[in-house]
């Protein structure tokens, strides 16, 4: 390495130095399948705005629900992605964390997939 790309690396530290710096990562990531088939869902004239929370239920203690929302709530997370904006309910927030929403399709049914890696355990 040489001198001047360590001065060079050297004064951006310093000039870092005693600040934290964080770079923003989103709560939720969509995939392209479920960007495309939330798109059709808020199509129309009204604006809508789809909240995703998760509440307890099912053998694994977990359950999400997607509703439609007119506006989001004072404590919501925004998710804005490839043109769809998507909603966490706050109260969800911290089980969401690092998911990824997908849309599935086969030939008997289509639904709305969450990889949680915060998820221990499921059943089924």
């Amino acid at each position: 390495m040489s001198t001047a790309i360590i001065r060079t690396v050297k004064s951006a530290g310093a000039s870092l130095a005693g600040k934290r710096t964080r770079i923003p990562k989103a709560a939720m990531t969509l995939t392209p399948a479920a960007v495309q088939r939330l798109q059709q869902l808020v199509k129309g004239p009204d604006p809508k705005l789809i909240r995703v929370a998760v509440k307890n239920k099912g053998c694994a203690g977990l359950s999400y629900v997607l509703e439609y929302a007119k506006e989001k709530g004072k404590f919501d997370e925004e998710i804005n992605q490839d043109g769809v904006t998507v909603l966490i309910d706050s109260k969800s927030l911290f089980k969401m964390l690092g998911s990824e929403m997908d849309y599935v399709q086969d030939k008997l049914s289509s639904k709305f997939v969450f990889n949680n890696p915060n998820i221990k355990e499921s059943c089924g």
